[in-house]
């Protein structure tokens, strides 16, 4: 009984690192004047997202060009969750949901900013 303690508080102790690793790579960051993600592409803001209000307003064909920024907790008081109309949830910076543009192909990329003068590039 005594070594399964041990095993189990082996387990648990080695869980809690990997918690500990997940947690300190950020959802988001800033980078050469904007937000992005962890793997350091763009992040984007949609004007036709009221800020605040909870909610995405880009589902189905506008999400696949837009693919969101799921997060199931908001990393500190600058970010929230919104819930999209899929039920998932998405993070938001200062109310806005964030969003990736499909077009950049890599980390840097900003090709997103200003398309149909309602996609921006998000920043801090």
């Amino acid at each position: 009984m005594k070594k399964f303690v041990s095993m189990a508080a082996a387990l648990v102790a080695v869980a809690g690192m990997a918690g500990c690793a997940a947690m300190s790579e950020a959802p988001v960051k800033a980078m050469d004047g904007v937000l992005v993600g962890a793997s350091g592409m763009t992040l984007y803001t949609f004007d036709r997202d009221a800020a605040g209000s909870g909610k995405s307003v880009c589902n189905g064909p506008c999400a696949t060009n837009w693919p969101p920024l799921m997060a199931s907790k908001a990393p500190d008081s600058n970010y929230s969750i919104v819930t999209r109309d899929d039920g998932k949830t998405q993070l938001a910076y200062k109310g806005k949901p964030l969003y990736f543009w499909a077009k950049d192909a890599k980390p840097g990329d900003k090709t997103g900013d200003g398309v149909n003068q309602v996609w921006h590039a998000a920043r801090p």
